[in-house]
């Protein structure tokens, strides 16, 4: 099942709806908000110039655009696009592939990239980029071979989340590449976090996460129809009984150009 968002731009329209509303609720978290605010502060924000690169619907980008002096956000897709302008028309997005941008040599302060290099093959042709037109650089993404819903060995819920990862990240190991790809691209780490993301008595990204995979599974013919409802069903079974857990391990890099 490959990355979706690799080539978002190619996917049908109903399901980049989908996805939008699952960036919309992710944002509005407020554990993510709160590792948002986290990393943030390691970056020269204010009066900056600001680019973000797969800005989505452009729920980090409205954040951003607290401290900058200007904020642009770049997506391949045009249904993201869309949704982030519906939702900030006083801000600026346009569609653009970060590994190929449409910009002169510094013509930004700061380039964010939250959660958007493991969908991408060839991210460090994005890094590059970013170097090109930008003097500093945040990174925040998901390690995300650390998913897990599962309670107990041979948890029937864990499949679920490995489907949906499998089938929305590229690379699952990106996370621990980033520092050598960094230095490779001529980017020196200023400052780096760990931070971590776990949802129990009402979860909302993580119990997304079972029901994409889930429906993913059975799109494949893994499983039956029968059986993602039901996984789906004890997924909220597990939410009324206090016992649902998720639980995703995020780092974020802040680096300068070298």
């Amino acid at each position: 099942m490959p990355d979706v968002y690799a080539t978002i731009d190619q996917a049908p329209e109903a399901l980049q709806d989908q996805l939008a509303d699952v960036l919309e609720l992710r944002a509005a978290d407020a554990q993510q908000r709160a590792m948002l605010e986290a990393y943030l502060a390691d970056v020269p924000l204010s009066g900056a110039r600001v680019l973000e690169i797969g800005c989505g619907t452009g729920a980090i980008a409205r954040r951003l655009a607290r401290d900058a002096q200007t904020v642009l956000g770049v997506d391949p897709s045009p249904v993201f696009v869309k949704r982030a302008k519906s939702l900030a028309p006083e801000l600026e997005f346009q569609i653009a592939d970060g590994r190929d941008l449409p910009f002169g040599n510094d013509t930004f302060d700061v380039v964010v990239c939250h959660t958007v290099l493991c969908h991408i093959p060839d991210c460090q042709a994005v890094l590059t980029e970013a170097r090109r037109v930008a003097q500093h650089l945040a990174i925040f993404e998901g390690d995300y071979v650390t998913t897990t819903v599962a309670i107990t060995d041979n948890d029937p819920l864990q499949p679920c989340a490995e489907a949906t990862v499998k089938g929305l990240v590229n690379d699952r190991w990106l996370v621990r590449k980033l520092p050598k790809l960094l230095a490779d691209s001529g980017w020196a780490v200023k400052t780096s976090r760990s931070l971590g993301y776990t949802e129990t008595s009402a979860p909302g990204y993580t119990l997304t996460l079972v029901d994409r995979g889930a429906q993913l599974l059975a799109a494949a013919g893994t499983i039956s129809d029968e059986l993602a409802k039901a996984l789906q069903a004890e997924a909220r079974r597990r939410v009324d009984a206090g016992t649902f857990y998720g639980h995703i391990t995020y780092a974020s890099f802040a680096a300068s150009r070298v």
